[in-house]
Formats: structure tokens, sequence, C-alpha cells
């Protein structure tokens, strides 16, 4: 193991399945001069301009391009700088890369990653921090990834890579300079699986992305022996841990970055309560973002986000502590 940060912990995954399989290549705005995060620092030097691209600013020919690459064989890594962008460019994600494997009765396939840095950083503003998660997660044919964790960042986006599916990447923009232990030979992470953070029986707190150290600082702070489970990927995403986890706590609390209204937390909560019932639930409770767009005032950034002092006495109420 080594500890290194969670950009450069994608960094080397990116590289070494471009040493891997000559087909991978990556395209999107200054990745020559090595991403606005520093995550293809050194690239271009490696494996030369042809496969490391500098693009134009035009987040719609970036997806495009990348589409066509896949459908001629190739296995693009689309660069979109931060996921707002990405809304320059959703007719060919949504109508398109998501759906051309459907249309095309398995003729064509979107064999190709879509890294969309997403949440908020260092007061970026309301349109530079956005999580467009559920939003992304409702599209049929996407797979979405969320890794909260330098090794979860390296093993997923290999997986992403090599999968045959269209597969959005959710890089927390919070997390890239975060640092964590990290295999010296990572392995591909599947998706649909969730990793436990922590074990305990008196409630289950579930999470993905920007929150996950947050929320296990917040469960520490709070004494509660809980599960904390962080789910890793979005669609598919492990619903048989999860349920496992509340049957036995009868209790459930979902924390994410994104606006509570209409999050995937909704998702998750739906479909405990259709699995175990009403009965079976003593407490559940959402938290998440304000409906409201994310403020530049650094005060007023920070009075919306997820702490662990406010997960740790939302723990407290939700284990009837």
């Amino acid at each position: 193991m080594t500890r290194i940060t969670f950009a450069e912990a994608a960094r080397r995954a990116l590289a070494a399945e471009m040493r891997r399989d000559p087909l991978v290549w990556a395209l999107g705005e200054d990745l020559v001069q090595g991403g606005i995060f520093g995550q293809y620092k050194g690239l271009a030097e490696e494996f030369g301009t042809e496969r490391i691209v500098s693009t134009p600013i035009s987040e719609a020919t970036i997806m495009g391009a990348g589409l066509g690459a896949a459908l001629c064989g190739t296995r693009p890594v689309i660069e979109m700088r931060i996921a707002d962008f990405t809304l320059c460019a959703m007719d060919e994600l949504v109508s398109q890369i998501a759906k051309v494997r459907y249309m095309f009765g398995g003729q064509g396939r979107a064999a190709l990653v879509v890294r969309m840095p997403q949440g908020m950083w260092r007061n970026s503003a309301a349109q530079h921090s956005q999580c467009l998660e559920a939003w992304l997660t409702h599209i049929p044919g996407l797979v979405v990834a969320a890794p909260g964790t330098p090794a979860d960042a390296a093993g997923l986006l290999m997986t992403a890579i090599r999968s045959d599916d269209p597969v959005v990447l959710l890089e927390p923009k919070n997390l890239w300079t975060a640092e964590g232990e990290v295999p010296e030979d990572p392995s591909p992470i599947p998706f649909g699986v969730a990793r436990f953070a922590a074990r305990g029986d008196a409630a289950t707190v579930v999470t993905w992305s920007a929150p996950v150290p947050v929320v296990e600082q917040g469960a520490a702070q709070s004494g509660i022996p809980c599960d904390v489970i962080d789910l890793r990927s979005l669609w598919p995403w492990d619903e048989a841990a999860v349920i496992a986890s509340v049957r036995r706590s009868g209790r459930l609390l979902v924390v994410h970055e994104a606006v509570t209204v209409s999050g995937f937390g909704a998702e998750v909560v739906a479909r405990v309560v259709e699995a175990i019932g009403p009965a079976g639930l003593r407490a559940v409770e959402r938290m998440g973002a304000p409906r409201a767009p994310v403020p530049f005032s650094p005060p007023l950034e920070n009075a919306m986000r997820i702490t662990p002092g406010r997960v740790a006495e939302a723990i407290r109420r939700v284990a009837g502590a």
C-alpha cells in the first residue's frame, strides 16, 4: 500500500490502463497540460498527444467525438473538466451515448468513460458546484459510479475503462487532494458492491462520493455503533447490502452532497421501504443540501456543507440516543 492523493491514484490507474490497452485514450480541455486537478499530469509525455488529447472548448464536440471514437472500436476517456459543463453535451450523452447500444440492437457500443468532477470546491459558485447524480442515474443505459476514497478512485476508473457500457464517473472535486491508502498494484473494483467503512447494529448510514470521509468522522464522533456503507456506485448500487443492514438495525440515515429534494437518497429509502416494509423501520432520515444554488461566499457555502458534527447529530437522532 502507498499513501497518495485522490488525483494521483486516478492518474496512476489511467496510466496503467493505457499501458495495458493501446485502444484507451483520453480527450478533453487542457489534458496535455495535466488537467485542472493534475489528474493527467505527465501522461502526454509518456503516451504522446495522439492518446492524451487537448480539445477545443466545446463540450458537445468532446462528447460527440468520444462517441464516434468508441463506435470505431477505441475506448475513450472523456474529460468534462467539471460536471456542470456536461450540460452543454447532454444530448450527446443522454440521447446518443446512453441509447446507441439499444437503438442498434447491440451492433454498436459506446465503451467509454465520462469523467465528471462534481460538487463544491473552493468557492466555485452556483454554476460550477452542482451534483447531477440523481439526473444521471435516471437515464437508462448509463452506469454511474461515485468514488469517495483514493483507492476507489483508482479501482472504479479501471473498471469503467474496461466496461462495454458507457460509464459516468462522478469524481468529488473536494477530495482531489485528499490522501488515502492505495494498493501499489490496484485492481478493478466491481460496480454494485458497497464498502463497509464501519460496522454496528444501532443504525445504518449510507453515503457516497465527497461525504464519505465526513460521514466516517461523524459516525466516530456520534459514539453510536452503526454500519457506514459507502455505495461506491449508484447504478448499479448494492441494494442487498443496504437492505440486509437495515433489517438488522431498523434505522436508516442517507447522506449525500446533492440537493435533498429528489436526490438519490430518496431512491435508497424507497427501495428499503419496498423491501422490508414500513413496519421494519423505526427511523428514517435523509441529509443533503438545501434546494438552493451553491453560493460563492465562503461562509454561505460552508453553511450548505455536510459536516461531521451534523452527521453525528443525525446518527444520534436516528438511533434514538
